[in-house]
């Protein structure tokens, strides 16, 4: 059995096409959606995923906007900035670029965002809502994840969930999201023992745990859908936290890397970005 493939390109453009027609109503009641991105920096997987953010705003029509700021810029200077895009009512969504430099305290800096406008989902408020089952915006991977399950056709309730990674970015949100998916969850990490005896029972097998070809075929069960949220550069090439030849002889359905999660989580982002314009508008 070879897996089938999860596209996450392809569902990722879908996404996309569904949000035009959101974008041109709000245009015109006279809001275009805004969508600021702040860059502390030049990491350059940063400095790619920020111009692929940019790209795909100004693409639906949306006033997507980057900042960039020097490596040097103070703890104080970012949250001052943070606080001026909260006031403009021209800014629906503000999103700053993670990793921030050693000497900036990333909470602080997420902490300051308008819950409102903050479009990753990081902020207290919608992590605490998240929890709790309440409306919130959603961090963009595991809100993709969600989507890209759904498109198997597979029933989600019932089944076994493992998530390997227990990070507030993705896998603390994922398992969350799989919850509310009626999923029964476990979250593995890198103190787990007995690891592949753990992911051997999972009917969903989540791996964003940071490391290549970490999930090797012999931890996957036969059958499973398999999501690969990891993006590891290995001699110039992206390859997922799964090693993809031996899960796919496996699983019944597998994303790639790239082209898998990696596409929904900016498709997820615009979509959070259209949703603050539309809650803006509403008042």
């Amino acid at each position: 059995m070879t897996a089938q493939l999860i596209d996450g390109k392809a569902i990722a453009l879908e996404t996309r096409k569904a949000l035009r027609p959101r974008v041109e109503a709000l245009i015109e009641k006279g809001i275009t959606p805004g969508l600021t991105v702040i860059m502390v920096g030049d990491n350059p997987a940063s400095a790619v995923y920020v111009r692929n953010k940019e790209k795909a705003s100004q693409k639906l029509g949306m006033n997507g906007t980057v900042l960039h700021l020097p490596e040097e810029t103070v703890e104080e200077e970012l949250i001052a900035l943070v606080k001026k895009l909260n006031a403009d009512d021209t800014v629906h969504g503000i999103l700053v670029q993670l990793p921030l430099p050693k000497h900036i305290e990333e909470k602080k800096v997420l902490n300051a965002i308008d819950p409102q406008k903050d479009v990753d989902g990081f902020h207290p408020v919608n992590a605490g809502k998240l929890l709790i089952g309440e409306k919130a915006y959603v961090p963009c991977t595991p809100k993709g994840v969600i989507r890209l399950l759904k498109t198997t056709g597979v029933e989600l309730s019932g089944k076994n969930a493992v998530v390997i990674g227990r990070s507030n970015i993705v896998g603390k949100p994922m398992a969350l999201l799989l919850l509310q998916e009626n999923c029964t969850v476990t979250i593995a990490h890198s103190r787990t023992q007995n690891l592949s005896e753990i992911t051997k029972q999972a009917d969903i097998l989540v791996a964003a745990v940071g490391k290549p070809n970490f999930v090797s075929g012999d931890m996957v069960k036969p059958g499973a859908i398999v999501i690969d949220v990891g993006i590891n550069r290995v001699e110039d090439k992206l390859i997922g936290d799964v090693n993809f030849d031996e899960a796919k002889e496996v699983a019944s359905f597998i994303t790639p890397v790239p082209g898998g999660v990696g596409a929904m989580t900016i498709a997820m982002l615009m979509e959070n970005a259209v949703e603050a314009a539309e809650n803006y508008a509403a008042k």
